[in-house]
């Protein structure tokens, strides 16, 4: 069974169907220009339903202390995902601010993207492989591209990793397969409309690689 994330949930039936159909984690979004984004005294209550069923996840951008220091207070969050330029100086600083474990994104077009790996391998606590955005995208991810997944065939990490970008319930199973990905990370796959997720595309993706 590969364990699998749903990301940029915003509402409770869709938050709801990820913990009925089995995520093993589920992420609130804190980025302004994210149509997923959510304030850290909005995402409390919505994810206090997740606790202790779920990892709960905030996915940061590059975020400030006083960003970092509301996540930390008010959702609690078992990990803090870190979706920007963020040095390893910043992921311990983030680490300390929050209190919360660390997943580090890295962005992959080709298979050299794959060699920063090593020097995050010992400082976070999942790494997370995602299709780098198109030229001219104002957002980190979310938004479908996709990579060869081959690239990661056979490869070892210290930890658990994820597989992100362009997944839905039609390639996932052949995502994870190809990849050897024991995680994956599905955000915009499992919408109707951009930041709108959809209740049964989530079952329908969580079903597929069960």
């Amino acid at each position: 069974m590969t364990r699998v994330k749903i990301c940029g949930l915003t509402t409770p039936d869709t938050l709801d169907a990820a913990l009925d159909h089995g995520a093993a984690f589920v992420g609130a979004v804190f980025f302004a220009r994210s149509p997923r984004n959510l304030s850290p005294e909005d995402a409390r209550p919505l994810f206090e339903r997740a606790r202790g069923r779920a990892g709960i996840v905030a996915v940061t951008v590059d975020a400030a202390d006083d960003l970092l220091d509301r996540i930390g207070a008010h959702l609690r969050p078992d990990f803090v995902q870190l979706h920007g330029h963020e040095t390893l100086a910043r992921a311990h600083e983030v680490r300390r601010l929050t209190g919360a474990k660390l997943i580090k994104v890295l962005s992959v077009s080709t298979p050299v993207d794959l060699e920063i790996a090593a020097d995050w391998e010992d400082h976070v606590d999942h790494l997370m492989f995602d299709a780098r955005p198109p030229e001219g995208s104002d957002l980190p991810g979310g938004v479908g591209a996709t990579f060869d997944w081959a690239m990661l065939s056979g490869r070892a990490f210290r930890h658990d990793w994820f597989l992100a970008g362009g997944l839905t319930p039609d390639n996932a199973a052949q995502a994870a397969a190809i990849s050897g990905a024991p995680l994956l990370d599905v955000s915009s796959g499992v919408e109707s409309a951009p930041g709108v997720k959809d209740a049964a595309r989530i079952a329908a993706f969580l079903k597929a690689v069960a």
